[in-house]
Formats: structure tokens, C-alpha cells, sequence
């Protein structure tokens, strides 16, 4: 027996008790569901790294591991070259 299973009298019972509401707590009653749904879901997404977006960082790291980097030119040359040019 499934928990769905055990649980239809419960919703019979919810099922009853929701027609006896007003339309305003009807609403607020469907609003909280849907948090309570959103919120499920939002957490099973954080406990879930998306597979695509790891791949992703994946191919970004070995992509920047194998870059070159060549030692970076002096500073003072160069700022003194373009100061000499300009005057």
C-alpha cells in the first residue's frame, strides 16, 4: 500500500473541509500549497547541482589550465615610452 493509498480518506476529509471554505480562504489555502510545492522544489534543486552547469565550469577550468601566460612587460617602460610620446 502506497502512502497516496493510506492517505485518500485524509484527503476525502481535506477534500470536505475545503469546500466548506470562503472564496478569500480558498485562495490563501491554494496560495500556501503552491509555496509549500515551490519550496520542495527549490530545495530539491539546491541538493542537485545541475549537471550542465558543472560541465560548463568543468570545460572552463581545463580551458584556462592549458592557456599561456607570458611574464607581463614593464611597467615603468611602457608608462615611460607613451609619457615621452605625448610630449
Amino acid at each position: 500500500m502506497t502512502i497516496r493509498e493510506t492517505a485518500m480518506p485524509s484527503a476525502s476529509f481535506a477534500n470536505a473541509k475545503l469546500q466548506q471554505l470562503s472564496e478569500p480562504l480558498l485562495q490563501e489555502v491554494t496560495d500556501f500549497i503552491d509555496f509549500v510545492i515551490h519550496k520542495h522544489q527549490v530545495k530539491i534543486a539546491e541538493s542537485q547541482p545541475d549537471e550542465t552547469l558543472v560541465g560548463k565550469w568543468s570545460q572552463w577550468f581545463e580551458a584556462v589550465d592549458s592557456l599561456e601566460v607570458s611574464p607581463p612587460e614593464s611597467v615603468s617602460n611602457s608608462y615611460s615610452t607613451s609619457i615621452g610620446n605625448k610630449g
